[in-house]
C-alpha cells in the first residue's frame, strides 16, 4: 500500500535587537522582544492555530487515518510558551489524538552537528526532554536543523539511540535513486533514512498559488493522482515543508486549508494511506544505502552548507562562537547558558549570506554580521569573566572537578555531623 508521510517544520529564531558597539559590557540582554512577540502572534493567528484546527479536522473526518509529524525547535517552543501559549495547547490536543508524531532535533536549531558533537548530543537530549514534558511523547525519529546530514552526522545520531533520520533529496546524494524508498546509512545498516520528495513538497510549498505554473491550479485530487500514478513498488511519499506553508507562504485566500482538508478523502478513495515516520521505518524494507561524505541540507540550489558557511563573515562568526563551547558547558550560570543556545541558532549565520538571507530584517549581510559580532563580543566577555583565558581548558576542567569534589565531601561531612548531633541529643534525653 502506498503511504503519504506528511511532516511539518516549525522554527522561528529569537531575533536579536539592534546592539551597538558602545553597549558591549553594559547591556547583557540581546533580544528584540517586541519583534519576537509580534512575529509569533502573527504566525499563530495566520498559520499555526488555523493549521492545527485543519489537521484536527482531517484526523476526525478520516477516523484517525490521517497522520502527520511535527518538528518544533526548542527556541520556538520557548517563544510560543511566552507569547502564544494557546498554540502549545492546540498541539497537546493533536498529540492526544494518537495520529501525530513529534521528531527530535537540536534544541537551538543549530549547526552543532557540524561543529561540536558534544554540544549536538546535549541539545538533542534537551529538546527530546522538552517534547516529552510538553506532549507526553518521547521522540524516536530524528531530523536535523535544515535536514543537514552526512555519514558522520548519521553515525552520531545512531549513537544517541535514533534509528531513523530524515534527509533532503539532494541530487549529489541521490543520483538516479528515487526518494520513494527507504535507505540506510552508508556503512551502518541500523540507521534508516527517509528522503524528502522535493517535487511533491514544493508543489505545495512554493507553487500552489502560482498562476504561471503549468500545473496550476493544484487540487487535492490532482495531488493524490500524481502519487497513484507512480510505479507499484514505490510506496513511500515524504511530503515535508515548513508549517508556515499553511496560511503565510500560501495565504488562506489561496484555498490552501481547503486543499489539505480534501486530501484524506481523495487518498482513501485511491486506497492510499498515511503513515508517521516511525511507522514508515517499521513497515518498509531498506532498498539500498546512501553515501554522504560531505554535509547536505534542504536550503538553496546546492543543497549544502553554503547558506551558513558560504563567506568569510559567516565563518569568522561561527569560529569565534564555537571556540568557547567547552568553557560555556562548564558554567552553571543559567542566563549565560540560555544565551549560548540562542546565539547558536542557524538563522543568525544565514542572515550573513549573500544569496540565502531569506527572512532577514537586516539591510545587508554585513549589517547582520556587525550586529551579531557586537552581541557575541559581550557574550565572550561574560565567558571570560567566569573562566579567564590565561587558564587553558584542561586545567580549568581539573579545577572545577576539584571544587565539585570538595563540595561533595563537605556535604557528606555535614550530613555525618548532623547524625552525630542527633545521636548526642538523643543520648542526653535518655
Amino acid at each position: 500500500m502506498k503511504n503519504i508521510c506528511f511532516y511539518f517544520q516549525i522554527h522561528q529564531p529569537e531575533r536579536l535587537k539592534r546592539y551597538r558597539f558602545f553597549e558591549i559590557g553594559q547591556d547583557h540582554y540581546y533580544y528584540d522582544d517586541f519583534q519576537n512577540n509580534e512575529n509569533i502572534r502573527r504566525l499563530a493567528e495566520q498559520s499555526y492555530l488555523p493549521a492545527n484546527q485543519t489537521i484536527a479536522e482531517m484526523i476526525r473526518s478520516s477516523n484517525g487515518k490521517f497522520k502527520c509529524a511535527f518538528s518544533i525547535s526548542g527556541v520556538t517552543l520557548e517563544q510560543l510558551q511566552r507569547f502564544s501559549p494557546e498554540v502549545i495547547d492546540s498541539f497537546k490536543e493533536l498529540a492526544a489524538t494518537g495520529s501525530v508524531e513529534f521528531l527530535a532535533e537540536p534544541y537551538a536549531h543549530s549547526l552543532a552537528s557540524v561543529f561540536d558533537e558534544e554540544e549536538f548530543q546535549s541539545q538533542v537530549k534537551m529538546h527530546s526532554d522538552l517534547i516529552h514534558s510538553l506532549f507526553g511523547k518521547k521522540p524516536s525519529v530524528f531530523r536535523n536543523a535544515a535536514l543537514i546530514y552526512s555519514d558522520d552526522i548519521g553515525e552520531a545520531v545512531l549513537k544517541m539511540g535514533y534509528k531513523t533520520i530524515l534527509i533532503e533529496e539532494a541530487k549529489h546524494v541521490m543520483g538516479w535513486k528515487s526518494p520513494n524508498y527507504m535507505y540506510s546509512h552508508s556503512y551502518l545498516n541500523k540507521l534508516k533514512i527517509l528522503v524528502r520528495n522535493i517535487k511533491l513538497s514544493e508543489d505545495i510549498f512554493m507553487r500552489f498559488s502560482n498562476p504561471s505554473w503549468n500545473e496550476y491550479p493544484l487540487t487535492a485530487e490532482k495531488f493524490v493522482d500524481k502519487i497513484a500514478a507512480t510505479s507499484a513498488d514505490e510506496k513511500i511519499f515524504n511530503v515535508w515543508m515548513g508549517y508556515e506553508s499553511l496560511g503565510v507562504v500560501q495565504p488562506e485566500h489561496t484555498g490552501i486549508f481547503n486543499f489539505f482538508k480534501a486530501i484524506p478523502y481523495h487518498a482513501m478513495e485511491r486506497e492510499i494511506g498515511f503513515a508517521l515516520p516511525s511507522e514508515i521505518a517499521k513497515a518498509n524494507e531498506i532498498t539500498g544505502n546512501l553515501t554522504v561524505p560531505f554535509p547536505s541540507s534542504w536550503w538553496g540550489h546546492e543543497k549544502d552548507l553554503s547558506p551558513w558557511k558560504g563567506n568569510d563573515l559567516q565563518n569568522e562568526a561561527l569560529e569565534k562562537l564555537y571556540q568557547v563551547s567547552e568553557r560555556v558547558r562548564m558554567s552553571k550560570d543559567k542566563p549565560l547558558l540560555q544565551d549560548w543556545l540562542h546565539l547558536q541558532t542557524s538563522d543568525h549565520f544565514r542572515y550573513m549570506s549573500h544569496k540565502e538571507a531569506y527572512g532577514s530584517n537586516y539591510e545587508s549581510p554585513y549589517d547582520a554580521f556587525v550586529n551579531y559580532m557586537n552581541v557575541l563580543a559581550d557574550f565572550l566577555e561574560r565567558v571570560k569573566m567566569q573562566f579567564p583565558s590565561s587558564i587553558d581548558n584542561e586545567e580549568l576542567n581539573g579545577l572545577l572537578k576539584t571544587i565539585t569534589q570538595q563540595g561533595k565531601t563537605i556535604e557528606l561531612l555535614e550530613q555525618e555531623l548532623d547524625k552525630l548531633k542527633a545521636k548526642k541529643a538523643k543520648q542526653q534525653k535518655e
